[in-house]
């Protein structure tokens, strides 16, 4: 089989293809994909699959961490236009 990279999104449909019923085979042979490879997206997917409904905490992690760093840019803003005035 050919050495491709695959994105994580084409992963995830190929072996739901295989979650819904589809032959192993013939997904691999319509992707040009080994079935040992198709296993082990398939094993990594099931590994990984209770990610889906942690997203919400780490969005609400990453909009935290935006407003902690928004808040010490319009810190430092205010800090480098006390200094510019200053100097003048």
């Amino acid at each position: 089989m050919k050495n491709r990279k695959w994105d994580a999104k084409t992963k995830a449909i190929i072996v739901m293809e295989g979650i819904k019923g589809k032959p192993v085979n013939e997904i691999c042979n319509e992707h040009q994909l080994s079935q040992s490879q198709y296993y082990r997206w398939r094993d990594e997917f099931f590994a990984n699959i209770h990610q889906v409904f942690d997203s919400t905490k780490k969005d609400e992690r990453l909009i935290k961490e935006n407003q902690k760093l928004k808040q010490i840019i319009g810190d430092l803003t205010v800090e480098l236009k006390k200094t510019e005035e200053l100097l003048k």
